[in-house]
């Protein structure tokens, strides 16, 4: 229904189908009063990740709370394809970028990983997961992507599900380039990239030694660490996923 996208898209944790009514939170409310200046019986659209988009009415409203009516399913469930995004914390507002666009490149899941030479190891992950959520709402994505909890690369490589290829960006540069790699690594996948210092060689010679791990270049000059996150993403979905 492409005439509905112009409505305002909200997030919300509820379940969804027809009759039924929404309760939304006080930041949301402040967010349809006052920023969008929404009132009583004006339209919008509900998604959770899990039933659907649908279409809802405002039956109550104001700064603090708001309750929704929903009405009609305007588009049915559909999922992402299954890319994870593996990613050394850089600077705070970094991560947010990385996070906001990895969500509108269709990233399933995004991971932070501890490398040696991670120089801003916090992650504020409910500010981040926040992120995520509004990425969604913007994109028309009907999923929001997955935050995991911060791990060490040891622990990940240990824990890790061989079935699922890891995509390691060596920016080494004798690994293959990435196209003509990345055929061979179809979802379910995940991509690793690295902190700004690098891979450390011991990092390098431990992930290049697991059969799961696929190295890959991303050319002749060194990007950074959020520059080669999303470079990375756009060409697996362009080689793999659903830009084709």
């Amino acid at each position: 229904m492409r005439e509905n996208y112009t409505l305002p898209r909200l997030y919300t944790d509820a379940d969804l189908t027809a009759g039924g009514g929404v309760a939304l939170d006080r930041a949301q409310s402040h967010y349809l009063s006052t920023v969008l200046r929404r009132g009583i019986g004006d339209s919008l659209r509900l998604f959770n990740g899990r039933d659907g988009e649908w279409l809802a009415d405002i039956t109550e409203l104001s700064r603090k709370s708001a309750a929704l009516r929903v009405g009609l399913q305007s588009r049915p469930q559909t999922s992402p394809p299954d890319i994870w995004l593996c990613f050394a914390p850089v600077r705070k507002a970094r991560n947010g970028f990385i996070a906001e666009k990895a969500a509108e490149l269709g990233a399933a899941r995004l991971r932070p990983v501890l490398t040696d030479r991670v120089q801003f190891p916090k992650m504020g992950l409910e500010k981040l997961g926040l992120t995520l959520i509004e990425a969604a709402e913007q994109t028309e994505r009907l999923d929001v992507p997955q935050l995991s909890d911060t791990v060490s690369l040891g622990k990940l490589l240990g824990e890790w599900d061989s079935s699922r290829a890891l995509i390691f960006a060596d920016e080494a540069g004798d690994a293959k380039p990435a196209l003509e790699a990345l055929p061979s690594c179809p979802a379910p996948a995940a991509i690793l990239i690295g902190p700004e210092g690098g891979f450390t060689d011991a990092e390098r010679e431990r992930l290049r030694s697991c059969d799961f791990v696929t190295p890959v270049s991303l050319g002749p000059r060194i990007l950074r660490a959020d520059t080669a996150a999303l470079s990375l993403l756009t060409l697996w979905q362009a080689v793999n996923g659903d830009w084709k």
